[in-house]
Parts: C-alpha cells; structure tokens; sequence
C-alpha cells in the first residue's frame, strides 16, 4: 500500500518540491531540506501518476524539522441491495450505506534533525473502527491493543545511514505495500479496493529496514508481528521484504513477500504470501486539452496456508484440504483535460479456499468475537470460515474524478461485486431483524446475505 521509498520522512516532499521548485519559487526550501546526503533515491523519477501513490508534484508546507500533513475523506454510498441496517459488508473503505460519512481524518507529519528521523498520522473516522477490527491478535493475553493502537495509521521513529542512496532503520508501526493501494484513498486510483488490495493487510507494526543501494532500487526487509495484527498470535514474528525497482518515469515494478504463523491458537499453521506490480504509463501529454495521460496496474497475488489440519494448494486426506489464496486485479486511467479530469476502468477476481483471507461480513447481532475462540468469525450467526470451505468472487468498477488542483479531489464511482456464496448485505440487514444491533431477537431471523452488490460512491478527498 503507501511506500514512503525516500531516505527521510522528508524526502517525499523533498522530491515533490524538487519537481516544481522553479516553477513555484521554492528552491530556497528545497535547500532548507535535510542535506546530509546529495543521493535522493528515485531523484527526478516521476511517481504522481502511478496507483497508491502521492499524486501531489509539490507541497504547500516546507520547514527544516518537521512537515505536517492533514488529510480527509468523506464518502456518501448507496447500495442497490437496500440493507435495513444500513451496514456495509466486506469493505474497509466503507462503514455504511445512505449516510455522509467521515471516513478518515488524519493529520501528523515527518521529523527530521540531522539523522534521526520519525512519522506520526493520527486516524479519526470509520477506518478506525473498519480496519482494526479484522485483527483478533488482542485475544491472546490481556490489554485492548485495538483500542490502544486504532487512532494510530502510521507511527514510527529511526534512523538514517548514509550508504549508497541511504539505509532507514525504523521501528512501530507503519503501513504495509502488500496489495498496491494505498491505505490512503487520495492516493488511489479507486475507491472500493479489489479484493486482491481488501483482503490483504493495511499495516505492519514492527521493525523495517529500508536500503536504497542505487537511485532506481529499493529493498526492504520487514520483521513485525504479523499479518495486520497489533500483536502476535503465535510465538513466530511474521517476515517479510519489499522489492520495488522504478527505472523511469513511465515504469514500475514491484514485489512483497512474507511468511508467518498467523491463525490464533494454530501454531504449526504456517502461511506464505507473495504480492507482485506492474505500473506502465504509456501516454504522456500534459499540456493536452484531451487526453494528458494514460497509465495501467496490473497486480497478481498467491498464497497459501499449511499445517495443522490444511495443506496448501492440494488436499490431502491426511493433512486437510487446500487453503489458498489466488487473486488478480487489473485497471486503466485516464486523464484528460490537463489533469483535471481522469477516467478508471477495473476490477479483479479472487479464489481463496479456506476463507482465511476473507473479510468477515459485520454484525450478524453480536458486536465481539468469543474471545475464548478467537478462531471463531464475528456474530452469533458466524460467517463460516473453516477448512475446505470455498470462496470465489470477482468485482468491476468505474469512476470519474475531478481534480481542480493536487489537494482535493470529487469521485463518482460504481462497483459491481459478486461472491459464489451468499457474503454481502441484503435488505435485511445484518445486525438484527429491526434494523439495528440488539440481543432480544426473533428465533427465526438469520443475516440476509445475498451473492451480489451494486453500489455508487460519491467521494471528497482533500489532501495539504
């Protein structure tokens, strides 16, 4: 998701206000930047254009020490299917249908002083409650770390050595690359992530390290605690490394693999998960009255779980039944108009036997897990997610966004999503058979799931 690819915090900004500092009158700041070293990794490569990334090309905050960012996104979604709930199901962009929602504010920023450096976001909104709560890890032990960590998107400190193009040494927590999209929807080409991007984990809280040993290459190992998880399930921390090698302004290329023990109670269930980018622009006219730009995404995903009664990608009478993910998603866009305007087409499909990877649909008139089986889905109606049951899906999307400058953006986007089993909300609902959470049920109502969604998104996302 968000890669911060720069040797300082500051770096980013750094190199956004390189791109325009004669045009904007900012050389002056660009040389109060950190100067301990003259290689910037990725120095004059342009980057705004590509998915999940800062689409900014300079920044209206500049200072020696420390560069603020705020940022903020509304969204109003409607659902075709009608929950009664008015409950958004196998989403983490969104929380609930027919409502103004504040998805996400988030304001902090990079400190830098001489060479130490750190990165703090806070998160406020639905994403505080969407996100953490698809990680059970707090189960094992005491203390509510979801609640300690969930108005926290990025938090980290380190320090930076001055080899090659630069070697961070970071420790907390810090967004995961493992899926393409960012965790920030400014910097995305669409709103509602493919499943390949959804089901696959936002942050990483632990140790990288980020080496830069030419201008073009970055490499990255991780050792964190898991699979988007606060703390650990098992005794194993989780291991990983981001490859990404942008060569030129119109091309990149990435990897993210990672292995770990990360179903709760499970500790001989070991999983291996390998994430791989293509970006390509291939038009490039940016004074153009028609179209100023083309670029495409193309992202594959396979992994696998093994052990303790599942056994990959093969069932086995002994060892289990396969337990596997295989996902692709795949979209164009297209600016015209200067940049003001740009067009997405896309979507993705995924096939994960198993449902390991899936998110569990909300609700279900239970607002915890049982915290004595943290293996359990959520809900007194669970979703199942045991071994050998399948799960087959595949979505499509289209949006149209208006850019007036590089700090808001309006989106107006559809999305098709289909299941093979029933998984997302129908006119039901999912929390109760009066709409809405409560203990005091019906003995016959059960969560509508139904097998499809139609949606539109209506979308502000400002970013300074």
């Amino acid at each position: 998701m968000i890669q911060n690819d720069y040797p300082f915090p500051g770096r980013q900004v750094k190199k956004l206000l390189l791109s325009g500092a004669m045009l904007l009158g900012l050389a002056t700041t660009v040389q109060a930047q950190d100067s301990a070293s003259s290689k910037i990794p990725f120095d004059g490569i342009e980057t705004n254009w590509q998915n999940g990334s800062d689409r900014r090309d300079s920044s209206v905050f500049h200072g020696k020490y420390f560069i603020p960012t705020i940022m903020l996104d509304m969204n109003y979604t409607h659902s075709f299917n009608n929950p009664n709930d008015n409950t958004v199901v196998g989403s983490t962009a969104l929380a609930r249908n027919n409502e103004v929602q504040l998805s996400q504010l988030s304001f902090g920023g990079d400190f830098t002083y001489q060479n130490a450096r750190a990165r703090f976001l806070m998160q406020f909104g639905t994403r505080s409650q969407v996100v953490p709560r698809n990680d059970l890890s707090p189960y094992r032990g005491q203390y509510q770390l979801a609640n300690v960590y969930r108005y926290l998107s990025e938090a980290y400190a380190g320090y930076h050595i001055n080899k090659w193009y630069g070697i961070n040494v970071d420790a907390g927590l810090f967004m995961s690359y493992i899926g393409l999209n960012s965790y920030y929807q400014t910097e995305n080409w669409e709103y509602q992530a493919s499943y390949t991007s959804d089901n696959t984990p936002w942050f990483f809280n632990g140790i990288r390290i980020q080496i830069f040993p030419s201008k073009t290459l970055k490499i990255e190992p991780w050792i964190i605690n898991g699979w988007q998880s606060y703390g650990k399930f098992n005794s194993m921390p989780g291991l990983g490394a981001n490859i990404t090698w942008n060569p030129t302004n119109s091309f990149k290329l990435l990897t993210n693999d990672y292995y770990g023990t990360d179903a709760a109670g499970l500790p001989h269930r070991y999983r291996f998960h390998s994430d791989n980018s293509l970006q390509i622009r291939y038009v490039n006219k940016p004074d153009s009255k028609g179209i100023s730009k083309a670029a495409f995404s193309l992202t594959g995903d396979l992994g696998f779980e093994k052990g303790d009664g599942v056994n990959g990608f093969k069932d086995d009478p002994v060892k289990g039944p396969a337990q596997y993910f295989l996902s692709a998603m795949f979209y164009n866009r297209i600016w015209f108009a200067k940049n003001k305007f740009a067009w997405t087409i896309g979507g993705g499909l995924m096939n994960n036997p198993g449902r390991y990877l899936v998110l569990y649909p909300t609700g279900q008139a239970s607002p915890l897990p049982d915290p004595n089986n943290p293996t359990q889905t959520e809900g007194k109606f669970p979703f199942s997610a045991n071994p050998g049951d399948q799960f087959h899906a595949w979505d499509a999307s289209t949006n149209l966004d208006y850019m007036p400058n590089q700090s808001i953006l309006f989106r107006l986007e559809f999305v098709h999503r289909h299941a093979d089993v029933p998984y997302f909300a129908g006119p039901g609902g999912v929390t109760s058979q009066t709409g809405y959470t409560t203990s005091v049920l019906d003995p016959n109502w059960r969560p509508d799931l139904v097998n499809s969604e139609d949606r539109i998104i209506l979308a502000l996302l400002f970013r300074l």
